[in-house]
């Protein structure tokens, strides 16, 4: 017996999920038609029919496609949710974004977005901290919390990387991160790195008055994850940060569930392998959407004005859902980082606001009077930014960021 999952008349329930995609057929097949192998595919359906399937079965557990737009090749697909194990975003991704992008009937497929219900949203940690928990530990308010990646991206010694980064935490800055890809190597060793670098911003924070952050790369295989996250911890450390696509959802979940007290930072290294094509893969809101379930506190999204592909509408769209209300989960903090520097902060601010986290990396450390001046040239932009005043005009009485704006010709 052949069963239709097309439905155009289905209104969703209460506690479906809905993913929306992009689709684009192979040749001959019609949007409908290819809809349907997607659907089948992803809930509970196969290549062919089945004797095995019997109509109540079908009627129960079937996905449902009730929207179909040919002219944008969008199609809306409602599942029931007893099809998703509740707390696990593999199994999850397994159905919705498994086996049907791999059919040779779909040309191109795009994961646009999912909606879940609250039920679902709340079986996860979510956030240990989210924006408010953030804003506490810094007591910064009503302004972007301001931060700094040691550069160059790997290459310093332990005690250079802690040197550089008292520096810039003395200068101003708020926040400090490791790179993507320092982790523990033979020349900065993990541990080695977190002793100083703790050491150095406890004797920031005394100078300054104000509290400081550092970001500990923790990623690696999920055992040594966890022994590094422990060891953050018990030095007295606060934050670490974890490579999300690289180390994957079940370690990630994992981790946040550990509840260590720690800011889990989150970088999106390599997100664009299956973001970036706007035909085929999978949107970064929909990772920003599974992060925030996992328990992400802190997410890179984009900065429009930067050196990372993302536009104003995307960027916002993914900042505007971080901070929004979502079941129970805590809001997180977006975090806009990448070919930054103090010229562009006006607009940054402008386009994205005041709940965010601004990283600058080669923008205070390729300041032409070296990484102090650059932190310096940083805040002496943000603090004009904030205040409406143009750049040009405060530069005059503020050295430092009157260089940066030259360096930069911005």
């Amino acid at each position: 017996m052949a069963f239709s999952y097309l439905n155009r008349s289905y209104k969703p329930k209460k506690n479906d999920i809905i993913v929306e995609y992009r689709v684009e057929p192979s040749f001959g097949l019609s949007l409908e038609r290819a809809a349907e192998k997607i659907a089948a595919e992803s809930s509970i359906g196969t290549w062919t029919k089945l004797s095995t399937l019997n109509k109540r079965t079908f009627n129960r557990l079937s996905a449902k496609i009730f929207f179909v737009s040919k002219k944008t090749k969008r199609v809306k697909i409602a599942y029931p949710l007893v099809l998703f194990e509740p707390r696990s975003i593999p199994q999850l991704l397994s159905s919705i974004a498994g086996n049907i992008f791999s059919m040779k009937d779909i040309k191109n497929l795009r994961l646009e977005d999912i909606k879940f219900p609250d039920v679902y949203i709340n079986k996860f940690s979510g956030p240990g901290f989210g924006i408010d928990g953030i804003r506490k530990i810094f007591g910064i308010y009503n302004k972007p919390i301001l931060g700094s990646i040691i550069k160059p991206k790997v290459g310093l010694s332990a005690a250079e990387q802690a040197l550089l980064a008292y520096k810039v935490f003395k200068n101003g800055i708020d926040i400090i991160k490791d790179d993507e890809n320092l982790t523990d190597l033979p020349f900065d060793k993990f541990t080695e790195r977190v002793k100083e670098v703790l050491k150095l911003k406890k004797k920031a924070e005394k100078e300054t008055g104000k509290k400081k952050v550092y970001a500990f790369n923790v990623t690696g295989p999920l055992d040594i994850m966890l022994e590094r996250a422990k060891f953050v911890k018990k030095e007295g450390g606060k934050c670490i940060m974890v490579d999300i696509v690289s180390c994957g959802w079940s370690a990630l979940q994992y981790l946040r569930d550990q509840n260590f007290g720690l800011i889990i930072h989150g970088h999106r290294a390599g997100h664009s392998a299956f973001t970036r094509n706007k035909k085929h893969g999978l949107t970064m809101l929909v990772v920003a959407k599974l992060a925030r379930l996992a328990g992400i506190d802190q997410l890179h999204t984009g900065t429009v004005v930067g050196k990372m592909e993302g536009t104003r509408e995307e960027v916002l769209s993914i900042d505007n859902f971080l901070r929004k209300k979502w079941a129970n989960l805590k809001p997180v903090m977006p975090i806009a980082s990448g070919g930054l520097h103090p010229a562009l902060l006006p607009k940054l601010i402008d386009i994205l606001g005041r709940d965010l986290i601004i990283n600058f990396g080669g923008g205070i450390h390729g300041h032409p009077q070296g990484s102090e001046a650059g932190a310096i040239a940083v805040c002496q932009a943000a603090k004009a930014s904030l205040k409406r005043i143009p750049l040009n005009k405060f530069a005059k009485n503020h050295q430092e960021l009157k260089s940066a704006l030259s360096y930069w010709k911005n």
